[in-house]
Order: structure tokens, then sequence, then C-alpha cells
């Protein structure tokens, strides 16, 4: 598992961490979400021993990074895929790190045909795709075939194909037990591989949870009404005690009230209805509200110039 406890570091005046803090149990999938600046990538730095602390500790399996003997074997990890030798084959990247590790060629055949680049493993790595980098990235990881996982951006640069792969491949890892730490802009993503999830803003935590748990609870218990009366409908359902706002042409937002309850006191005040349907709120929702204040950059709001 991966264990960050009081996570502070600054960079000059800047604070980068304060007070990070969570934990990456075996078994899941957990997101490391937060807009830029958050401290996202100083944390996974510092896990990985790329920086040191001011205070706190990141122990991977109880041990800093800098006391994992053949660290490869403990913790694979994906931060920059652009960081390889051009002139080196996609083989020999990998037959370089196996070999300061202590494993064999089979471990870099394994990893290859793992990751799909099988056909591009004896080309030169500096001809390759941003996604065929992000493979060959992955495979580096997946090398000393570690408990721990961490990967940084892991759909940069993917086709939809690349896409479907990743998204089976961090599943399976975190199925055989592994812990699967995976930092992404892309909430989509997450929301359909991520079992537990960890929002950060302004260098700590301001969530950490299951994906189920913080979306249920950012879904307000609202139910969306379609009808050809609105206004009968909403009068219906407040003379129910159930608050109910008229949204549209043909629209109810009820809160408050399950669509169960919306199908009785409609059907008993005789008010037709096509579809009533419970809100399900979106990761990508939840990140927003959660980080709205957090943002370091934020952009202007989008108008036409003015017309001489």
């Amino acid at each position: 598992m991966i264990d960050v406890s009081g996570l502070r570091k600054r960079f000059g005046p800047t604070v980068a961490l304060d007070g990070m803090t969570f934990t990456v149990a075996p078994g899941t999938v957990t997101g490391f979400v937060g807009p830029n600046g958050a401290g996202k990538s100083t944390t996974i730095r510092v896990i990985l021993g790329l920086d040191a602390p001011d205070e706190g500790h990141a122990l991977i399996r109880g041990k800093p990074y800098a006391r994992l003997p053949h660290p490869l074997h403990h913790v694979g990890a994906l931060v920059d895929a652009a960081a390889l030798q051009p002139g080196r084959t996609g083989r020999n990247h990998l037959l370089w790190l196996a070999r300061s590790q202590g494993m064999s060629a089979t471990h870099v055949d394994t990893a290859i045909e793992l990751v799909g680049l099988g056909r591009a493993a004896r080309r030169k790595a500096g001809g390759y795709s941003l996604g065929m980098r992000q493979r060959l990235g992955i495979a580096a990881a997946l090398l000393g075939d570690p408990p721990v996982i961490i990967m940084d951006e892991p759909f940069n640069g993917m086709d939809p194909e690349g896409i479907i792969w990743m998204r089976g491949l961090l599943r399976s890892l975190a199925a055989e037990g592994r812990a699967v730490l995976v930092s992404s802009h892309l909430m989509g993503e997450l929301e359909g591989i991520a079992d537990h999830v960890v929002v950060v803003g302004r260098g700590r935590v301001l969530a950490d949870a299951r994906v189920e748990d913080l979306v249920a609870r950012a879904s307000d218990d609202r139910v969306r009404l379609r009808t050809s009366a609105p206004d009968d409908a909403a009068a219906a359902l407040h003379r129910s005690g159930t608050a109910a706002t008229v949204t549209g042409a043909h629209t109810v937002t009820v809160t408050g009230a399950p669509a169960q309850r919306v199908v009785e006191v409609l059907s008993r005040a005789d008010v037709t209805f096509s579809e009533v349907t419970t809100h399900r709120a979106t990761l990508e929702e939840v990140y927003l509200r959660l980080t709205g204040g957090e943002t370091e950059y934020q952009a202007g709001t989008p108008h036409r110039e003015a017309r001489r």
C-alpha cells in the first residue's frame, strides 16, 4: 500500500503541499485528482523519492522509496513518457532498466507483449507516437511485477482502442491485489475504473472517499419529471408536501422525494407524465463542486468583441 502522511513542501514562497494525507489500499484503483497547482505532481515525486518533503512521510509498503531494494520490484510508475533515450529501441530501453534491477530479458519481452508493442519493440523510441511512448512507459512500470502502481495521466495520447485497453489494464491490476494510484484530469474515465478518489486543492486533501459515496452525496435526491402539465404536477406535489419547481415547458424538478413517491402522488392526482428520472451526479460534477475555490488559474468569461 501507499501511505502519505502530513506532507508539507514549499518552493520558496509557494506552498506546494500543506499537510497532504491519504492512503492507497491494495486491490483498489484510487483516483488522484485536482486542478493544476494542487500538489498532485509534487506528491507523486515525493512518493517516488524524487523530491524530499519539508515535513511528513510517504511510504510504499512501510518504507520510503530510497530504502526499497531493487525498487521496480516494489513500485512501478508512469510519470513522464518522454523520459527516454530516443536513439534506443523500445526493447533496449526496457533492457537497460531491467538490468539495473537485476531482471532478465524475459521480463522485458513479457512486458512488451502485455502492452502491445511487439511489432514496434525494435524500432527507435524517438520515432514513437505519444500513445506508443505511453505504452512503453507502462511496460517499464510493470517490468518488476510490482504490487504498487502509480500512473500519472495514463490516458494521454491514447486512441479509443488504447483507452479501452487502459481501462481494462488498470482494473485487472487492482483485481490482482495491487494498490493502483491514477492521477488524471479525465473524470469520465476515472469514474468508470476508480473504486476510491482523493480530491486535492492547494496542497491539501479536500475529499477522500469511495467514488459511489461521493456521487451519492452530490446527487441531492433530485428527480426530473417530464409532463405535458407541469403546473398541475407541481401543484399536486406541493399539496403532498413535496418540493417541486417547474424548470421548463415540460419539465419539473422534484427534491426530497424518491421517484416512486413522485409516481404515486401524480397517479393519485390523475396527472399524466411521460418520464420520471432520478438524478445521479457525475464525478465531474463532484470534482467541480469541491475544487471551485481551489483553482490557481481561472479563465475569464468568453465574450464577443463589440461591434464598431
